[in-house]
């Protein structure tokens, strides 16, 4: 960055750091771990770069815990498409994930921001957390959903686990979508 001085970008894996242990004010992974083969040391790693009292906000898809049976069976039937997607090559792979934005991501959030005018609760219609966002948003997040081999869903219970194993306290949950979105304290 030209002219900048007071930040500095680091391109590194999570197992890999270029940064002191004990040295960062603030943390955050925000939609990666979950696509880690071992999400728990992914956050084991980015906590130890923490100074003690800094918070590390994460977010790793969820297990749909708080969700009906119907949409539990919309989502595996979803995932057996992220199964063969994800595999395609980069260009098909690109036109089907903004397919499924423009197919099912676009008409089904703005459904969903037409119900919530009308005066309708709308949590229960997939997708509706991207009724105030961005086509971009929707692309990207297609992109991040379908376009990935391994993904990895937890429950409250697991992250906080996760989260207090790797040395944080005060462990606080969003009730919001998007779910599951935590921030803890390195203690």
């Amino acid at each position: 960055m030209t002219g900048v001085t007071n930040v500095s970008f680091h391109r590194a894996s999570v197992d890999e750091s270029v940064l002191p242990a004990g040295s960062q004010d603030f943390g955050y992974a925000l939609g990666v771990l979950h696509h880690l083969p071992n999400p728990a040391g992914g956050i084991a790693a980015c906590t130890a770069l923490l100074k003690p009292g800094a918070p590390f906000l994460v977010y790793l898809y969820y297990a749909l815990e708080n969700r009906s049976s119907a949409y539990k069976r919309l989502w595996r039937l979803s995932d057996r498409l992220r199964r063969i997607i994800c595999k395609l090559p980069p260009t098909p792979k690109h036109l089907m994930t903004n397919a499924i934005a423009a197919l099912s991501y676009f008409p089904l959030a703005r459904f969903a921001l037409l119900a919530e005018r009308a005066g309708f609760d709308v949590s229960g219609i997939p997708l509706s957390h991207y009724r105030r966002h961005s086509f971009y948003t929707m692309r990207t997040d297609s992109r991040d959903r379908f376009g990935t081999p391994l993904e990895l869903r937890f429950t409250r219970d697991q992250i906080r686990s996760m989260l207090v194993a790797a040395g944080l306290q005060d462990v606080r949950f969003s009730d919001h979508a998007p779910f599951w979105c935590a921030v803890g304290i390195k203690s």
